[in-house]
């Protein structure tokens, strides 16, 4: 018999029951009706910050209710634990660590300590690092092919920040990914290169990364059979924190840029990562990203909790997970550059949350991280939006809408943004029909976030506002969103197994189900 889950304390808070009653009371409000009885419903549940605007109003949630998750915020301590991060505490328990990415976008110039250093000095010199060296791709052209080399944070925040500012990029640069371990996605990309106008960035914090360090090293060997010389260190770049390692696959001291073990992977867009679409985009349109995400931590730190924009897009987050037992969420952007978003937000949401052990190492008995539903609308509308509107599961939904586009082709634009927020209106309103078939329920929850444009600053504001979300609820479940433990088992087992391609069948010990595979795959 299994052992029973003990009931944890965030279960036991007097603000986690008055919400579990609270929920209750509210099963059968219709979000429609709240708006029949409160005609100015949007003005009270709506936020505005500089470029961004927040409509919450399509939840079924009243005052009452962000009230009492403002409540519970406070109870587990949201503004000791953000005082914390921005201070350099090691929030990140699990590997005593520090929670800094924010500190790479600050204009305060006081210290920000760790481990009795003050860091922001490094911070400059590695930014001004990236400028230099960005602002001499860009002026020379030597260099026409730049190849990212990287996996996880270390590709996907960088290539998305690239596709969501390629308006702003210089088309005679041409940047590329590499992430996947599979050798297709080297060689595709090598097809779309020139040898000796190509830089390669590898991109490893530890530069120990299987994916990445096999695709770099395949890379240089490429590129000396081009170049028909053994030295090609002129054509590589790292970003890492393993000065070493790096120096010892060849990269010369000069084209080392730092990245540091308080800055995570999926948070760290912000530091040398973000060098790839820095030499895109020139260095001033990334200040401009910085800028604007420092801007949304102001926010987050000085405003009142019930009026702050992560609290709560983090807090309804909250109220749908633990109260209603709702199992995913949906975020679509209406804009096709930010088709990379998708990505970046599940691991930045599923890798920080999707945990089962708290801050005390225990077992949780409650729900944790959802699962992330993402694309580009109005694409995601014809592939899942089925599940979305008439799946046996409701599933809360986040629209980010840019108003202003880029590519303004008559008729393109109105019809996109029609069709966004049709589905906000859809999912609320529902339809009655005769037909089963046809009918909708509807009283479907969604919020809508509003870019003015699709720039640099705004796209910071937009990315600090999600990340600090991811943090708000890490709190409120007790659990660390910046480990990823869980990644690591698989990455343990893929080493051991590397070694048993080339034994007998008879000298591998494991479980039969790996034996078969292995025994059929050697036999091709």
């Amino acid at each position: 018999m299994k052992q029973e889950l003990r009931k944890t304390p965030r279960q036991k808070l007097p603000e986690w029951k008055a919400l579990a009653k609270h929920q209750k009371a509210l099963k059968n409000v219709q979000i429609k009706d709240l708006f029949t009885h409160n005609p100015k419903r949007f003005d009270e549940f709506h936020l505005n910050h500089e470029s961004i605007m927040f409509d919450y109003s399509k939840q079924s949630i009243t005052l009452e209710t962000i009230e009492k998750l403002t409540q519970l915020a406070k109870a587990c301590d949201l503004e000791g634990w953000r005082s914390k991060m921005f201070g350099g505490e090691a929030i990140n328990m699990t590997e005593d660590r520090a929670v800094l990415h924010c500190a790479l976008r600050t204009k305060d110039t006081r210290p920000i300590m760790v481990d009795g250093q003050d860091i922001m000095p490094q911070i400059h010199n590695a930014m001004d690092k990236v400028k230099s060296f960005s602002e001499k791709i860009r002026s020379e052209k030597k260099y026409t092919h730049i190849v990212n080399i990287g996996v996880g944070g270390s590709d996907l925040a960088s290539s998305m920040v690239y596709e969501a500012l390629k308006y702003y990029s210089d088309r005679e640069i041409n940047i590329h990914f590499v992430s996947n371990i599979d050798g297709t996605d080297l060689m595709e990309t090598l097809r779309l290169v020139d040898p000796e106008k190509t830089l390669f960035i590898v991109t490893s914090k530890t530069f120990t990364t299987q994916e990445t360090i096999t695709n770099a090293h395949s890379a240089k060997a490429w590129l000396q059979g081009e170049l028909k010389r053994t030295d090609v260190s002129n054509h590589f770049v790292a970003v890492s924190q393993n000065i070493e390692l790096a120096k010892e696959f060849g990269i010369n001291d000069e084209h080392i840029f730092p990245i540091w073990d308080w800055v995570g992977g999926r948070f760290s867009l912000w530091s040398s990562v973000g060098l790839p679409f820095c030499i895109a985009i020139g260095f001033d349109n990334f200040q401009k990203l910085l800028d604007g995400a420092c801007s949304m931590d102001e926010h987050f730190k000085n405003a009142p909790l019930e009026r702050n924009m992560p609290v709560l897009l983090a807090m309804i987050g909250i109220w749908h997970r633990n109260f209603v037992k709702l199992p995913a969420i949906s975020i679509t952007s209406y804009d096709q550059y930010l088709w990379r978003f998708p990505a970046y937000i599940q691991q930045l949401d599923m890798e920080s949350n999707g945990k089962t052990i708290d801050r005390n190492n225990a077992r949780i008995s409650y729900e944790t991280g959802p699962m992330v539903l993402s694309d580009t609308g109005t694409n995601a509308q014809h592939a899942y939006f089925q599940t979305i509107h008439q799946g046996s599961s409701v599933i809360p939904c986040d629209f980010i809408i840019v108003a202003k586009t880029h590519n303004p082709i008559e008729g393109h634009h109105n019809k996109l943004l029609a069709n966004a927020i049709a589905q906000t209106k859809a999912l609320m309103d529902g339809r009655d029909n005769e037909n089963p078939h046809k009918s909708f329920a509807g009283n479907r929850p969604s919020n809508t976030i509003i870019l003015d444009e699709l720039s640099p600053y705004n796209l910071g504001m937009l990315l600090a506002l999600y990340e600090h979300k991811i943090f708000v609820q890490g709190i409120i479940w007790n659990i660390n969103s910046f480990d990823q433990c869980g990644v690591e088992l698989g990455k343990m087992l893929a080493n051991q197994i590397i070694d048993e391609f080339d034994k007998d069948i008879d000298d591998i010990k494991s479980d039969q189900s790996t034996l078969g595979i292995l025994n059929y795959i050697n036999n091709k």
